[in-house]
């Protein structure tokens, strides 16, 4: 028979997590091809998150969950849950309820039918969000599958169902600040797609307001995408031909006298604007790459774990 793990990552959660333990637990109860584990990730909650948590993994030995030091983030929540998940199998969902946990049985079907090592889910419909995030996201994944060597299916999240040799290569994987999504499409093998509607937030806010979106997107733009430093060099380019054009046009105004005054200090001042914004805009390209580099370089783990619950057993 085989294994299966539901990784859920957990931020302030107190209002969801009963709920989202007591229809995900009636799922796995009724999978007849897999036992089902459930593997919570704490990271770093300052609700009751943490001690209804430990209550239920007290309870129920099937239930393991890992408190981080602090908050780390979703995305090194995820990789503390596959980096510590044994089994055949690993489901990955929010605990928001959002992403239906009773799509499980239908996501390891797809994977045995089409022996698929990914299967990603894809929304039709995503009730609750607004406009504005719809389109965001929309343009982000255009974004994205324009600038990135990596194929990112669109409107896709986290929620997936990945076998033990996809789990393996992305462990493997050595990066600090992982975008799980990409990096699951990076490492290639057989993956298809799911196509489900997805329901609104149970209770509770977000986890993901609009700054917090954009430093997501920042994080994918500079991990999977060299074209920013092209598009700096295009437009440095470009500038030093505007110049060289303007140049000539001055030289030859005063040859064929076209230009007979001295040339004034308004055209003076939007020259200097124009190749000062170049030149800060190609550096600060440049210092969001160093800073990649930088925060690589310094080796620091990805997330720091207080404790483990229910992993001897």
């Amino acid at each position: 028979m085989l294994t299966l793990s539901v990784i859920v990552p957990c931020y302030n959660e107190e209002e969801v997590i009963q709920e989202f333990y007591r229809r995900t637990k009636d799922v796995l109860l009724n999978l007849k091809e897999a036992e089902g584990f459930i593997i919570f990730i704490n990271d770093g909650s300052k609700d009751k998150t943490r001690y209804i948590l430990d209550h239920i993994a007290s309870v129920d030995n099937k239930v393991k969950v890992i408190h981080f030091s602090r908050n780390f983030g979703h995305q090194p929540a995820v990789t503390a849950g596959l980096n510590n998940c044994t089994t055949d199998l690993a489901v990955i969902i929010d605990a928001d309820l959002q992403d239906p946990p009773e799509l499980i049985p239908d996501l390891i079907e797809t994977h045995r039918k089409e022996e698929a090592s990914v299967v990603y889910c894809v929304r039709k419909k995503r009730k609750g969000e607004t406009a504005f995030k719809k389109w965001t996201a929309k343009m982000f994944y255009k974004t994205m599958n324009s600038m990135s060597e990596v194929e990112f299916p669109r409107d896709t999240g986290d929620f997936r169902l990945i076998d033990r040799k996809a789990i393996d290569a992305f462990n493997k994987l050595p990066e600090k600040g992982k975008y799980i999504r990409g990096l699951i499409a990076w490492i290639g093998f057989k993956q298809t797609p799911f196509y489900y509607d997805r329901d609104a937030r149970l209770a509770g806010e977000t986890k993901y307001p609009v700054k917090k979106m954009l430093a997501f997107a920042k994080k994918a733009l500079l991990y999977f995408s060299k074209k920013p430093l092209m598009l700096s060099i295009s437009l440095g380019l470009a500038a030093v031909i505007v110049g060289i054009a303007y140049a000539l046009w001055i030289w030859l105004g005063h040859i064929f006298g076209y230009i007979i005054t001295t040339t004034g200090w308004t055209s003076t001042i939007i020259i200097i604007i124009f190749f000062g914004g170049i030149q800060l805009l190609t550096v600060g390209v440049l210092g969001q790459y160093i800073g990649v580099l930088f925060d690589e370089v310094k080796g620091r783990p990805e997330y720091i774990i207080e404790e483990k619950v229910n992993f001897d057993s």
